[in-house]
């Protein structure tokens, strides 16, 4: 039977929000930003395992807290240190599930930002559903603005065709053997530079496929996202 594991990375330091702690532990509706989001994934029987990549400073500080907030779940909830950026704390993540539970080429990961609070059981589901039959989904939502495209920053160098765009968001979702196979066909280069784990199949022309998001799906980053999320946590979480 293929396993399931959530691996979310939480390393940020937060420093476009301007807090005194990283955002994901910011509180919102009277809990830490990385509680909400870890229980979405904990509290599914359908998920055999999460990891919480951090920084190594505050390990022992999300330690305490998942004790404190998730208490039913701690068995579940593994926290180890993560990465200088997305990717690295995403197959730091890898290793560490690999390490407890065994290596199965077919089992599945989803990786998901620790400051996106209200994914849904929904677009999760459909990760994991879409990832067991292609081996690599993206979660994303069509995009309603017109976007420039501009090479200097201060003109417009084209208008890209709005009907073709998409806005990406989390839960990324891949076949754990899949993903380590192309990874491992990167140049060195591109381990360096490739910041979205999508994009780690699509350079190497593996098709991943677009899990239905929602608008609501937001990243908490700014202190503008942090009032939005404030609001929509009043009626969703």
């Amino acid at each position: 039977m293929t396993r399931v594991f959530a691996g979310i990375a939480a390393g940020g330091t937060g420093s476009r929000m301007g807090a005194d702690i990283p955002k994901q532990f910011l509180p919102l509706k009277d809990r830490p930003i990385l509680i909400h989001t870890t229980e979405k994934f904990a509290s599914l029987d359908g998920i055999d395992a999460v990891f919480i990549g951090v920084h190594k400073d505050w390990i022992s500080y999300t330690e305490d807290l998942i004790c404190s907030f998730l208490p039913a779940y701690r068995e579940k909830i593994f926290i180890i240190p993560g990465g200088d950026d997305r990717n690295e704390t995403v197959f730091r993540i890898i290793d560490a599930i690999e390490e407890r539970f065994g290596s199965e080429a077919e089992d599945i990961i989803l990786t998901h930002d620790a400051v996106r609070p209200f994914v849904t059981d929904e677009i999760i589901a459909d990760n994991i559903r879409l990832a067991k039959e292609f081996g690599a989904v993206g979660t994303a939502v069509k995009t309603v603005d017109t976007v420039y495209d501009s090479a200097d920053g201060e003109t417009v160098t084209c208008v890209p065709d709005r009907s073709r765009l998409y806005q990406a968001q989390t839960p990324q979702t891949f076949r754990i053997g899949l993903l380590k196979e192309l990874y491992a066909r990167l140049t060195p280069y591109q381990k360096v530079h490739l910041t979205d784990t999508c994009s780690i199949c699509s350079v190497r022309d593996y098709p991943v496929h677009m899990a239905a998001g929602s608008y609501l799906n937001i990243k908490i980053t700014t202190p503008e996202d942090l009032k939005i999320a404030e609001t929509l946590a009043r009626e969703l979480l």
